[in-house]
């Protein structure tokens, strides 16, 4: 039986502004094995970037508990999230994040510097080997004022695998790419899972996008309303 990368419990998120309550997620209970290729969808507002916000510790549930790698991130306290983040988690968004006086280089190599204070030359070289495997090394050296869509978003990949993350988490990642390059970042974040055996979990409102996933989780309003493994 395969190990669970992610595991939640009986999660729910409640967000109160002023004397109104707005319940987003309800009960929801979930398994991400080690080394899959996962995508959630649901409509706007349905809940699904809540609960990946809330996989990656980027939010807190309301109750229930969240496991990442067996460790209760319920539990965490700040500087113990933030770790796990940087050590653990890779994410990548629908806007790339991308610091615009760095060069590409500079910017795949930030979570290094946050973790280590400095890169050396082994953290270097592996920024290179990830920007290869991205099919950026062409633009290593530019400014991301002077990157494409596509080069910025890839860059982006390059920079959320540069700790050797053990969990990727996307939100809408090529949701302001064209479909040549939606197509190019897909293949690639598919290469990634089955060479480094990265686990994926994907956040997409396309239909099409999830279809190329090996597992699809349905989140209707704020409930997993579907459960597809391929």
């Amino acid at each position: 039986m395969a190990e669970n990368m992610i595991e939640v419990r009986q999660i729910n998120k409640v967000y109160v502004t002023g004397d109104i309550s707005t319940q987003v997620l309800f009960d929801i209970n979930l398994e991400v094995e080690k080394g899959t290729f996962n995508s959630i969808i649901g409509a706007s507002g349905s809940g699904k970037t809540t609960l990946l916000n809330i996989l990656g510790t980027l939010d807190k549930s309301t109750s229930g508990e969240v496991l990442i790698d067996g460790n209760r991130t319920d539990r965490m306290n700040k500087n113990q999230l933030a770790k796990l983040r940087n050590e653990t988690i890779g994410f990548i968004f629908q806007f790339h994040y991308l610091l615009p006086e760095f060069t590409a280089m500079e910017n795949v190599l930030l979570p290094v510097i946050i973790r280590k204070g400095r890169a050396d030359e082994k953290d270097k070289a592996r920024a290179g080997e990830l920007m290869e495997l991205v099919g950026i090394s062409n633009v290593k050296d530019n400014l991301s004022t002077n990157m494409s869509g596509g080069q910025q978003q890839r860059t982006a990949v390059a920079r959320a695998l540069i700790n050797q993350p053990k969990i990727i988490l996307a939100d809408e990642p090529t949701g302001n790419l064209d479909s040549e390059s939606t197509a190019n970042v897909y293949a690639r974040f598919r290469f990634i899972n089955e060479t480094l055996g990265t686990t994926f979990v994907i956040v997409t409102h396309d239909r099409r996008i999830a279809e190329q996933t090996d597992r699809i989780i349905g989140v209707k309003d704020g409930r997993i309303d579907m459960d597809v493994r391929k």
